[in-house]
């Protein structure tokens, strides 16, 4: 279980790596994302007395540690071209557990909600069980010709192996596990390192996120300037499927029969959702997907967000 971090007593009051508390009252861990992204910069300009050469290994190896949790996926691979095509990923709803505020608990208000390895609860609580997955958005700006878009915040968020959803559903209310938000690199580039996400009644195998301009602007869900889902490949879901933790996941999926069929990617079957899977159940899989977001239009979704449980899981 992860320690707590200690905020520092200062006669300026209570501070944590140089930094005042912008919460005085309240631990560091629930100081905001505002206050992640001071503590962000502070400490790559420390990187940066030591050289870009420092920053370009570091950003090396979160690379590699985030491939190697996976037990380093075979080549084998399916799926579609990962949203490659010219259109805008299409807008989805957000479903009744976000944790963005807009229903509910906020994940995005915690200090640690900024990180790639999304498997444990932000305070060291609980850790979602599962087949490993990573799985990389490439965020591209269609408003200046499919350049990479660098510096946007991706938030991303999904059931675990039982369709539950941390914060919401009975027995992980307490929970922030599958929950995190990254910042693209040069590349337009995102990479999560997390579990195969379970299959519950009346929805297709997903993963949910939202693409906000900036880091700053994650505390308010309507900032965000695309919302939408990964959808899982079928042969590898039922291969997941048949490993322990997953009971019912293979039922639920026979029952929506193909994405052709899901509420939310039956408008053209996940055409530009659908991504691209290597791996195997005992080493893990990576997915990958291109996420292409218009700045010049309005973010749309489709769908609601009600509050009715859909199996154990949600929308």
């Amino acid at each position: 279980m992860s320690r707590i971090p200690e905020p520092d007593k200062t006669p300026q009051g209570p501070a944590y790596e140089g930094r005042l508390l912008d919460r005085p009252d309240e631990e560091v861990v629930d100081q905001g994302a505002a206050f992640d992204l001071r503590t962000l910069v502070s400490r790559r300009r420390v990187l940066g007395l030591v050289g870009i050469g420092a920053g370009a290994l570091l950003l090396a190896a979160c690379a590699s540690a985030s491939t190697a949790s996976t037990g380093s996926p075979t080549p084998s691979s399916s799926g579609s071209s990962s949203g490659s095509s010219g259109d805008e990923i299409p807008g989805e709803t957000a479903g009744p557990y976000p944790g963005d505020g807009s229903n509910g608990p906020d994940v995005l208000a915690q200090s640690g909600v900024v990180r790639s390895d999304i498997r444990s609860s932000i305070d060291g609580g609980g850790v979602a069980e599962g087949v490993p997955l990573t799985f990389t958005f490439t965020v591209l700006d269609m408003a200046h010709g499919d350049v990479p878009f660098a510096g946007v915040a991706v938030y991303a968020w999904h059931c675990d192996a039982q369709g539950r959803y941390s914060m919401y559903s009975e027995g992980v209310e307490n929970e922030t596990f599958l929950r995190g938000v990254q910042v693209t690199d040069a590349s337009g580039k995102v990479t999560f390192t997390s579990i195969y996400p379970g299959c519950y009644s009346g929805r297709w195998p997903h993963i949910h996120f939202e693409v906000y301009p900036d880091l700053e602007s994650v505390t308010d869900s309507s900032n965000a300037i695309a919302t939408s889902q990964l959808a899982f490949d079928r042969d590898i879901s039922e291969e997941v499927y048949a490993v322990a933790g997953y009971e019912g996941s293979l039922h639920n999926l026979a029952d929506v029969g193909s994405l052709a069929n899901d509420n939310v990617f039956g408008d053209d079957g996940g055409e530009l959702q659908l991504g691209t899977f290597r791996g195997s159940v005992s080493g893990g899989y990576a997915s990958e997907l291109t996420v292409r977001v218009d700045t010049r239009t309005a973010p749309t979704t489709s769908g609601t967000t009600g509050n009715g449980m859909a199996g154990a899981g949600g929308r």
